[in-house]
């Protein structure tokens, strides 16, 4: 079966080692991955600011680059982009476009998961043979657990990663305070929603924080990074693709302080 990257324009732009790692995953339990170059931003940013119709152009390029009959299923390492795609797309196609971009958007859609997802209930998986011997608390992002309802899965699969000792985040269920523009527009909210996730973050002696929303992360690693906590951000996708023969390794944070500097 084939199967398309959706590496998301954030991902793509500044942490590309999640997209990566995902595409490892991918190619490891036997997928062809192929990654359409026509790609770019779902456009989530636009319509969750108003700018629904200033949408359209890029909700017509993800139909053309992934609505190809040959591609069987789209993945990205992006709770918050997938969600954007499965419950924006098709209506503001509707509101704003015509009808062959509706129906693509529909189609789509039906084929577009998150890491996570497409892993326990397409691949039927939780076993990746990864390898991880260090601390790791789990953020769960807002997309992923209400928006695209990851549930369990991701915790399924860190669970099963060799090594690893994974603990419980306190209040996980909170929002880090990004949001997108939300940061940008209510800065101070903002700022004392991240300090209360990083302070539970603190509380679990975790070495690492993980997600599934390289947005979420960049926001948390820059409050961690200011506060110099000593814990560092990584994809989860990064961490089940870690192997002992292939180990990741801190070196290869794409979420440390010198990265977001």
């Amino acid at each position: 079966m084939r199967v398309a990257l959706f590496s998301t324009c954030i991902g793509d732009a500044m942490f590309p080692d999640a997209s990566k790692a995902t595409a490892l995953i991918l190619s490891r339990l036997g997928y062809e991955v192929v990654f359409p170059d026509a790609q770019t931003c779902c456009g989530q940013m636009h319509v969750n600011t108003g700018y629904q119709k200033e949408a359209v152009p890029l909700i017509r390029t993800y139909v053309d680059a992934f609505a190809d009959p040959s591609i069987d299923f789209v993945v990205a390492p992006s709770g918050s982009c997938v969600g954007a795609v499965r419950e924006q797309h098709e209506h503001v196609a509707e509101r704003y476009g015509d009808a062959a971009l509706v129906d693509g958007a529909k189609q789509a859609a039906k084929k577009t998961y998150d890491l996570p997802e497409f892993l326990i209930d397409v691949a039927g998986t939780d076993q990746l043979g990864a390898f991880f011997p260090h601390r790791v608390t789990y953020h769960p992002s807002c997309h992923g657990l209400r928006f695209i309802k990851l549930g369990d899965r991701p915790y399924r699969l860190l669970q099963n990663v060799e090594g690893i000792d994974l603990v419980t985040l306190p209040n996980a269920e909170e929002c880090c305070g990004f949001g997108g523009t939300f940061a940008l527009k209510n800065a101070e909210t903002s700022a004392a929603m991240v300090s209360d996730k990083t302070r539970n973050i603190k509380s679990t002696d975790a070495e690492y924080v993980t997600g599934g929303d390289s947005s979420c992360l960049m926001n948390i690693a820059g409050a961690l990074s200011r506060q110099h906590m000593g814990v560092r951000a990584v994809h989860m996708a990064e961490i089940l693709a870690s192997t002992k023969e292939n180990p990741w390794t801190p070196t290869n944070a794409a979420y440390s302080k010198e990265a977001m500097l």
